[in-house]
């Protein structure tokens, strides 16, 4: 996909401040440490239009982009061991789950899992809950460039054991630094937007 334009359009951390927009979205979810900044940086050619923070749990709202004019890229707050209180997950769990299951524009959720590790029981829980509520689930393990060539098929077969990967979902390797598997990922999104 060539990315003529794309911009950041707001910031919500509930219903009535999503963009109104019919405008296709679709959403990045996964752990704290996953990645998602640098994917989204690296799916829209950008090096800093989504902010990257050393620290997991930067992102707390739920952030959309515009690309091109034609839909939105949303990037929704981290799960997982970010160090916030148990309050502010709890908000964060809301907040996902309302975007995700009220929504009406959001045509596909991608999940990112890190192809280093095993999945945890939060990523199984938001594969089981993407799958009961969306069907067909992309799921994408990142971090691609971290392992070894040789490693590949163990930690994939490992990801699609421990979240027991439906066949009918689409599950594939990516690398922010490379961008290996990004043609790939746009192909699968923009057919969800058909």
């Amino acid at each position: 996909m060539i990315i003529k334009k794309c911009e950041f359009v707001t910031s919500a951390a509930k219903l009535g401040q999503y963009p109104e927009s019919d405008l296709p979205e679709v959403s990045f979810v996964g752990r704290s440490n996953v990645g998602k900044s640098s994917l989204i940086n690296s799916m829209l050619n950008r090096k800093k239009l989504v902010k990257i923070s050393s620290k997991p749990g930067k992102t707390r709202l739920i952030n959309f982009f515009m690309v091109n004019e034609e839909f939105m890229l949303v990037d929704l707050p981290g799960y997982g061991f970010a160090a916030v209180s148990q309050s502010e997950k709890q908000k964060w769990g809301t907040m996902i789950e309302d975007y995700l299951t009220t929504r009406e524009v959001l045509k596909s959720v991608v999940l990112l899992v890190d192809i280093r590790h095993k999945p945890t029981g939060d990523d199984k829980l938001m594969y089981d809950f993407l799958k009961f509520y969306r069907g067909k689930v992309i799921i994408v393990a990142t971090k691609l460039d971290k392992i070894s060539k040789n490693s590949l098929k163990k930690n994939m077969d490992l990801i699609r054991n421990t979240l027991n990967i439906d066949k009918n979902d689409i599950f594939l390797p990516y690398s922010s630094e490379t961008h290996q598997g990004r043609e790939e990922l746009w192909e699968i999104i923009n057919q969800s937007f058909m």
